[in-house]
């Protein structure tokens, strides 16, 4: 046991009133981290909220207090409080049951499970959008669109597919409806599913009050489908969910506010994901997984402007699709001034080693990071190889729109100033999101 573990374990002791045992760290992140326990025979899980966080953990347990007396499947609320440095905690019921997409997706213990997840999931959502949320202090209700463009503004980074989107969210925001307790980040990974199907829903930390069509757009956003083919978690259909969620209370459906509030999520993702790997080049947490998921930002703007999406921009019409993009290649470089073997040739050799005598070897977090240092490698790579022509085009697309700058791109979308270039300007940010991919994942555009 290390001081920390002791310390938080006289502290759930003091707060339960029973010793506990087996006290085991399952996962950490920038806010919270979690732990596993036993108290007097029965397993447990708290969760710590470290200082600094502005999300109030206390506000979260309330919400989770509130869903459960509603009947949410929710792990049932066993204590909470703060600590000492003013972090706040929440001591949870544990859950048996699976919460990694993959999983839940392929294994065959899962397969009854699959096969109800989009009605149970509709079913779910309509509980805890009829939650009375009157009684919970602290809860937002955000305007999303202004949030993420504040978030946006502060990372200081160039968008202009974001500026795009933004754009398109604005001229076609729905009426405002009625108000809910709104989960926030309803999705596999926050969900625990049993062999029967939907066992428990966790990680309430963006519960807020907004429209309760906010829910079922986020659940069907294609990062959330985990490489799987069905709109809902990537095992479940949009008529599924929406006829599940009817027939249990929850209102009727407006399908076209649904795929706003599904290319708003998409949306926000991609700002997340800018803000995950601004947390590492910050130095808050040096961490090559989130470093690596900066990368990931133009899959959500392929997301956002691919041949399914095309029409949000008025692009149907222009022939545009991955296979007729120009296909760019450096070829293979010599060694120039530095010899041979190149760069590239380097950064395989290390890639490959890692995936033969690590990736073999290596087990648990190891074996993930591991995974995760092969895929950066593998980036690397393809920006050697690719990376110089592939910067020139770009450039003379640029120039062809009149600017100098995917700043100066993202300022003139936002000014409003080139709406009648839409098509043209659209065209251009799609073959540069293609040639992205092919450097940061290649196996997206498929």
């Amino acid at each position: 046991m290390t001081s920390e573990s002791d310390d938080l374990g006289q502290l759930l002791s003091n707060e339960l009133g029973t010793p506990i045992v087996d006290l085991d760290r399952l996962s950490g992140g920038a806010s919270r981290e979690t732990w596993r326990f036993t108290a007097d025979g029965r397993q447990l899980v708290v969760q710590l909220q470290r200082a600094g966080d502005i999300r109030d953990m206390m506000v979260e347990s309330a919400v989770v207090a509130a869903a459960g007396a509603s009947g949410v499947p929710v792990p049932a609320l066993v204590a909470s409080g703060r600590r000492d440095d003013g972090g706040a905690f929440m001591i949870v019921e544990a859950i048996s049951g699976e919460t990694i997409a993959r999983k839940i997706q392929r294994n065959d213990e899962f397969a009854d499970a699959r096969g109800s997840f989009a009605a149970q999931c509709g079913a779910a959502l309509a509980q805890i959008h009829c939650v009375d949320f009157g009684p919970i202090d602290g809860l937002d209700d955000p305007d999303q669109i202004e949030r993420y463009t504040t978030m946006l503004d502060e990372l200081g980074e160039p968008h202009p597919v974001f500026e795009f989107t933004r754009n398109w969210l604005l001229e076609h925001r729905p009426a405002r409806t009625r108000r809910s307790l709104v989960h926030g980040d309803f999705r596999l990974g926050n969900l625990i599913v049993g062999s029967g199907g939907l066992s428990a829903i966790i990680d309430w930390e963006l519960a807020h009050i907004g429209d309760p069509m906010e829910d079922l757009g986020w659940l069907c956003v294609k990062a959330w489908r985990f490489g799987g083919p069905d709109p809902v978690g990537g095992i479940g259909t949009r008529e599924d969910l929406f006829a599940a969620y009817e027939a249990a209370g929850g209102g009727t459906v407006d399908a076209v506010a649904v795929r706003w509030w599904e290319v708003l999520g998409t949306w926000k993702w991609g700002i997340m994901c800018v803000l995950q790997a601004n947390v590492h080049r910050s130095g808050a947490v040096r961490s090559h997984e989130l470093a690596a998921i900066g990368r990931r930002v133009c899959e959500n703007e392929f997301d956002l402007l691919d041949p399914n999406g095309l029409d949000l921009f008025g692009l149907s019409g222009s022939g545009l699709s991955v296979a007729n993009v120009y296909e760019r290649s450096a070829g293979v470089a010599d060694g120039g001034l530095h010899g041979v073997p190149t760069s590239a040739e380097l950064v395989e050799a290390v890639r490959e080693w890692i995936e033969r005598d690590v990736l073999t070897s290596a087990a648990g977090h190891l074996r993930f990071h591991s995974r995760v240092a092969v895929n950066v490698l593998s980036m690397v790579e393809r920006e050697l190889l690719l990376g110089g022509p592939q910067a020139l085009a770009h450039e003379e697309r640029l120039a062809a729109l009149g600017v100098r700058s995917d700043s100066d791109l993202a300022a003139l979308i936002r000014s409003g100033n080139a709406a009648h270039r839409r098509a043209e300007i659209g065209a251009v940010l799609f073959e540069s999101v293609v040639d992205k991919l092919r450097v940061a994942n290649p196996k997206y555009l498929g």
